[in-house]
């Protein structure tokens, strides 16, 4: 081969060569954590004095999400510089350290490699400041109390002052806070008893000293202790293969089953938050909580004397004032006096007084000249139609009159209504007249309208609701009839025509449950939840069980209330009257319900552990998806 050939030929090896896309091999993957390898001052140090801490690994580190996963115990109220450089991680403490006490620092797994994000699992630095390193601890769960959703991120500290002022007064002496499943792992407590707490502190001083923290207490003592224990530890072969199960002896510190229902207290701070008036003929009143008697409203710039309709929601913390006289709710400006009941310091209620002036959004005015082209428009469209009839004279056109306003109904019924539920006619204004004359139901057999009696009677939750009571059968159909004009409201708006027909499901559409609660005795209210938690019916127990009838069929989670004032409603807790919420319990299972079936369901064990209680599928605060540690190594290999 000539030279020329050999360059050409190896040229082309070259280019072969540069083509091939094969990956070089470059080591294996670094699939291991950080390595924890020294420290100033050493872990467990006694006699500790330095307010700086640093601590080396044998590679190059970083923090993830170190404020919601770092906690340094005793709190500090002046928030310590952590920082991760290199190798090393440097933690100043600005607070001045307390004499004979240990000091713990939980990295949680916020320690990571810097280039594969390998975590240093359950990483906590200690050191005292006195002779003794104190090793007891204290873990548990932090649960919303009212629907035992585990709680992220709130603080569970602990006092040894047993006082009740302790929790308001004073920086907890030892802190932890929940993960994504609510669980808390408090370390570094010295033998004692304590008072333990927890607190969604809004500002940042470690004491309950807000009422609008959310808090949570225990009515007894928490005694740390340790005790010898065993454990299963697997070793596996492979990801999929297990090696040994071992039994491994270690030392168990408790209590490590705590639970704490956190709740967030009343507002016992009655006031009035805003008064709009967004219509001339009616203002209302909003009120920080359910008003304790209806508000007294004096009229300063007019007679306020029977000069109102009123109308509360069902919370009574919200009242609409309708106006009744036009002479009244045609002036752009009220000034009334309100008096109502609020609590002093002592939290007792006396009457306490504003004045406002009520003014409309839209002037009286801008209200008139609205109106006015209205009726311009209106009348041009009129007369527009008028000279396409018959015989219209030009000379002598018909007049046009605005007709009277129309009085709307609503009903909300839709194709099938369910038999334990009666028929609701709302209206948009209140009435001033009925002609109860005017209505007529019938039931149709074969086709054919049979009048049947009926009640019609106002609502005691609405003053604009009316309900219409009759011997509603399953599976037939009705008909409501009311003539023109038998609702007038108190603005003079008329009703039309109304005409609606009405079926009721068939009893072969719905099914019956049947409850037994051992425990309840007569004072648990029982719901039955949707998918999103919210319940659609309730019950209460009578001797230990309660029965759901006419139930669509549905897959339902359940939950129940303990109501030891017998109001019917679930209450929270008190600090200042050291009340705990009431109760709250989750059926642990879906149930699903199917038309035509009878269900007497197995007796509900309300005593099963409160954090294991709620169905995962209704849970809303789900945990932090754990890290799973691919071989990619093993992957490589099989490639």
């Amino acid at each position: 081969m000539s030279f020329r050939n050999s360059i050409i030929y190896a040229m082309l090896l070259l280019v072969a060569a540069c083509a091939s896309m094969g990956t070089p091999d470059g080591g294996p993957y670094d699939e291991a954590p950080p390595v924890f390898l020294a420290s100033q001052p050493s872990a467990n140090a006694t006699n500790a004095s330095n307010n700086e801490i640093v601590l080396e690994f044998d590679e190059f580190i970083k923090l993830q999400n170190a404020y919601e996963k770092i906690v340094v115990s005793p709190p500090q109220i002046q928030q310590p510089e952590i920082k991760a450089v290199g190798r090393r991680i440097t933690v100043e403490l600005f607070d001045t350290l307390k004499p004979s006490t240990t000091y713990t620092i939980d990295f949680n797994d916020a320690v990571v490699d810097n280039n594969e994000n390998n975590p240093l699992e359950a990483f906590s630095f200690v050191f005292s400041t006195g002779d003794v390193v104190d090793t007891l601890g204290v873990s548990g769960t932090v649960l919303d109390a009212s629907n035992l959703e585990p709680i992220k991120g709130i603080l569970v500290g602990i006092h040894s002052n047993l006082a009740d002022t302790a929790f308001t007064r004073t920086p907890f002496e030892r802190i932890s806070r929940t993960d994504s499943r609510g669980r808390f792992y408090m370390r570094g407590v010295a033998p004692g008893k304590y008072r333990m707490y927890a607190l969604a502190d809004a500002n940042g001083n470690y004491m309950f000293d807000q009422k609008s923290e959310k808090i949570a207490f225990l009515d007894s003592l928490i005694v740390p202790y340790a005790t010898p224990a065993w454990r299963s530890d697997t070793l596996w072969h492979d990801s999929l293969t297990i090696d040994t199960v071992k039994r491994v002896r270690y030392t168990r510190l408790c209590p490590d089953n705590v639970v704490l229902r956190a709740f967030n207290e009343p507002m016992k701070q009655q006031y009035l938050v805003k008064n709009p008036r967004e219509k001339h003929n009616s203002f209302k009143l909003y009120f920080s909580e359910a008003a304790k008697a209806e508000p007294v409203v004096r009229g300063l710039n007019f007679d306020a004397t029977d000069a109102f309709i009123v109308e509360s929601n069902p919370t009574n913390d919200t009242i609409l004032y309708w106006m009744k006289d036009t002479a009244i709710y045609h002036r752009d400006t009220l000034t009334v006096e309100v008096t109502y009941l609020a609590p002093d310091s002592l939290g007792t209620y006396n009457p306490r007084s504003d004045t406002l002036n009520l003014v409309p959004r839209r002037s009286r005015e801008r209200v008139l000249a609205d109106e006015k082209r209205a009726f311009e428009e209106q009348e041009k469209e009129f007369l527009k139609e008028a000279r396409k009839m018959k015989g219209y004279d030009k000379n002598n056109p018909p007049k046009y009159v605005q007709p009277t306003p129309v009085l709307k109904i609503k009903t909300g019924a839709g194709s099938g209504l369910d038999v334990n539920r009666d028929f609701v006619l709302s209206f948009e204004e209140p009435l001033s007249s009925i002609d109860t004359a005017a209505i007529r139901l019938f039931i149709m057999v074969d086709s054919v309208p049979k009048a049947i009696p009926y009640v019609f009677r106002q609502s005691e939750k609405n003053i604009r609701d009316y309900m219409l009571y009759a011997e509603w059968r399953p599976g037939e159909e009705y008909r409501v009839e009311i003539d023109s004009a038998a609702f007038k409201g108190i603005y003079g708006a008329v009703s039309l025509r109304f005409e609606q027909k009405l079926e009721y499901k068939s009893l072969d559409e719905y099914a019956v449950l049947h409850l037994n609660i051992p425990g309840t005795g007569n004072k648990a209210v029982v719901e039955l939840l949707n998918r999103e938690d919210k319940a659609v019916a309730s019950q209460r127990t009578e001797n230990n069980r309660c029965s759901f009838y006419f139930v669509r069929p549905e897959k339902y989670y359940m939950r129940l209330f303990i109501d030891e004032n017998g109001n019917g409603k679930w209450d929270a807790g008190s600090y200042t009257d050291k009340v705990q919420p009431e109760k709250v319990f989750y059926y642990p299972r879906m149930i699903e319900l199917r038309a035509m079936f009878e269900y007497d369901q197995d007796d509900w064990d309300i005593n099963l552990a409160l954090e294991e209680q709620k169905p995962a599928a209704i849970t809303k605060q789900r945990p932090d998806r754990e890290r799973v540690r691919r071989n990619r190594n093993a992957e490589r290999k099989f490639k």
